[in-house]
Order: C-alpha cells, then structure tokens, then sequence
C-alpha cells in the first residue's frame, strides 16, 4: 500500500466538491473512510488545464494501455474474465521500458515494493447500504435492477449490502438472500429457492414460473429435479 501521498486526479467518486482557488476539496464521505482506513493521504490535481502538467505521464500512460490493449474493445462473458485479461496485459508489460529508462516497469517496482505499507488484515467494505421494500411479487429493487427475496418477507423492508461484485440481503442481522450483482438497467434475479413456499399452493404454477426458467439457465435445476 503507498505511504504518505498519493496524487489524484478530481474523480467525482472521491470528490463531491472543488473548493474554489484552493487545495481543499469536499470529499465524498466513503472515500475520507477508505483513505484514512488505508492511512495515506490524497493529493488533489488543478482541475482542467491548470493542473494538467501535475499528473507526468500518467495520462499518456493510461492512452498507450487503452491503444494496446482495449481496442477493439475486449469481448468477455463476466467481470472476472475481464480481471483476468487485463492481469495478462499487465505481466506482458513487466518487461517494457518507458521512454529511456534504463529499468523495465517490474524493476522499477521491486526498487519501490519495499516502501510500501502492509496491508491491514482485514479490507475496507466498501459496499453502501440501503433498505428497500420487498413488493408483492418477493423482489426488491435496488439501482434499476430487480433481486428475489424469500417470499414470506413480502411488504416488510430488508436491509441491503451492495458492494460492485454482488448483493446481500439481510432480516435483522440475519442474511436471508445473497445475488451476483446485475448491471443492465431493469435486469432482473430470482432464486427458485425463494418462491417453494408459495408453489405449495400453487404447484401448477411452478412450470411456467419465471424463477424455474432461470434456475434452468443457470444449470441448479438439474435433470434430477426434472426426474424428481
């Protein structure tokens, strides 16, 4: 983890606010958390052009990566497929050399790794929290997107966890849902687990049931369920 500061650029996830004429800036309160739960200190940039001769090369850095290795845009089936491209972009470029630098990029890092601060033994949640109402139909709508719940929570609120890779439902403290986050506006998940209780009294429902058609998609209901 980088010691003392760390430059940044203006990043509307970091910084609600420019304070005008001045370093200060108006942080988002996640963020203040996330840096001083790390313990380094942001660096704000000059916005615009003031502050373009502060960031080095960073942002031809950032062009160069995109030329070599975003264009075309890769074509992935999941988030983690996409982590795992772009880790194979970056072990190729261990070797590279920028401009005349007598060191490659992973020399140049094992000259600063020991500078670095360990990493504390537990990581910042970085997830927000929100506590929708679960509808009539056992789902709750969390940012365009819709999630099943078991159904015997209908018209109570729950308590969500939303972190960038998936979503935690909790009664109380008790977790009571757990979904892959969707990222497609009006997506909807539904677990087939969720809604057994009502096809108890309505078992003829249950073939023509949105949830049975996922649970087949995602292969958790097998050919022995079928059988069964």
């Amino acid at each position: 983890m980088p010691a003392g500061q760390v430059r940044y650029d203006n990043l509307t996830p970091a910084v609600k606010k420019v304070v005008f004429h001045s370093r200060s800036r108006e942080e988002n309160p996640r963020w203040t958390a996330f840096h001083e739960y790390y313990g380094f200190t942001p660096f704000y940039c000059e916005p615009g052009l003031r502050g373009a001769h502060e960031k080095g090369g960073v942002e031809g850095q950032v062009g160069y990566f995109r030329r070599n290795y975003l264009t075309p845009v890769p074509q992935v089936d999941s988030l983690d497929e996409l982590n795992a491209r772009l880790a194979e972009f970056e072990a190729k470029e261990d070797e590279r050399r920028i401009g005349a630098r007598m060191r490659t990029i992973a020399q140049d890092f094992a000259r600063e790794a020991g500078h670095l601060l360990p990493l504390p033994d537990d990581p910042f949640t970085t997830g927000i929290t929100l506590t929708p109402r679960v509808d009539r139909y056992g789902l709750i709508t969390v940012k365009m997107c819709r999630y099943s719940v078991p159904v015997r929570y209908i018209d109570r609120k729950v308590t969500v966890t939303l972190t960038c890779d998936d979503l935690t439902v909790y009664d109380g403290r008790r977790e009571i849902a757990r979904h892959r986050r969707l990222t497609e506006r009006g997506a909807e998940h539904l677990v087939l687990d969720h809604y057994l209780e009502a096809q108890l009294t309505k078992p003829g429902a249950l073939e023509r049931s949105e949830a049975l058609h996922q649970a087949r998609a995602e292969g958790t209901f097998t050919a022995v369920h079928e059988a069964f």
